[in-house]
């Protein structure tokens, strides 16, 4: 397996004690995230361990398979967790994965705009804040697609290595993650819109243009309007033939 851990030495200037913080804490939940300790190898690389020893080993297999997933080789213990340097084999995955999600569950926006009708409509007949209900169909969304939270971790990462094939691989990964990370604005963007029409307010111009200025859109890569509009129709109380009807 191909892996450099040289750059791990210097945490300060790049990040990774934060990052690698961040990853294992979400994944742990916030019950157990409080516990996470993160600190440096005398000859580099991370080791991360928990507080609380209960559950210790599922939640270091959690983390791991998270880790490796960014692009980590880990090592798993039986009190702690090791991050080791980046790993050929698990950049070479993440780059797999970023492609299947950009040709699989990014590339359906009607399951968006249902998943969002769905919600909105549900949290309409709670009684949840209509002022509210856009933000929280975005957020749930969001969790949904998983991939927001995995970039929004990386935030402020430096990811350099010594080794021209790793290089390579991490100058790939980042350029599929640009694209995830576009292609996810778009998702977010119809959910709010979604939201906004099932709690019967007008549809504000900022949806598409904060999708349309953060991301260029490739042709056919637009969300469908047809099968979103009929889901909405269908939740949404047709208030002017209701008017008219009362008029007669």
């Amino acid at each position: 397996m191909t892996m450099d851990s040289s750059h791990l030495e210097d945490l300060s200037s790049t990040g990774q004690e934060r990052v690698v913080q961040r990853i294992c804490s979400r994944v742990a939940g916030p019950a157990v995230g409080a516990g996470v300790q993160v600190a440096s190898l005398p000859l580099g690389g991370l080791q991360v361990w928990l507080e609380s020893p209960s559950h210790r080993w599922r939640f270091y297999h959690r983390m791991a398979r998270e880790l490796r997933l960014a692009g980590w080789h880990t090592e798993t213990g039986p009190d702690r967790l090791l991050l080791l340097g980046w790993s050929a084999v698990c950049l070479s995955h993440r780059a797999r994965m970023l492609s299947a999600a950009l040709a699989g569950r990014l590339a359906d926006f009607d399951k968006t705009a249902f998943m969002a009708v769905m919600i909105a409509t549900r949290l309409r007949h709670e009684g949840f804040p209509v002022a509210e209900l856009p933000a929280e169909v975005e957020t749930r969304c969001r969790d949904a697609l998983r991939w927001p939270a995995r970039l929004e971790d990386l935030h402020g990462l430096e990811r350099r290595s010594s080794l021209e094939p790793l290089r390579l691989r991490l100058a790939q990964v980042a350029g599929l993650e640009a694209k995830v990370g576009c292609r996810c604005c778009e998702h977010l963007a119809l959910a709010s819109k979604v939201a906004r029409t099932v709690a019967g307010g007008a549809v504000p111009a900022r949806s598409r243009a904060r999708s349309s200025a953060s991301c260029s859109t490739t042709p056919g890569s637009s969300p469908g309007v047809g099968l979103t509009e009929r889901m909405v129709c269908v939740s949404v109380p047709n208030v002017a033939t209701t008017r008219a009807g009362t008029a007669r």
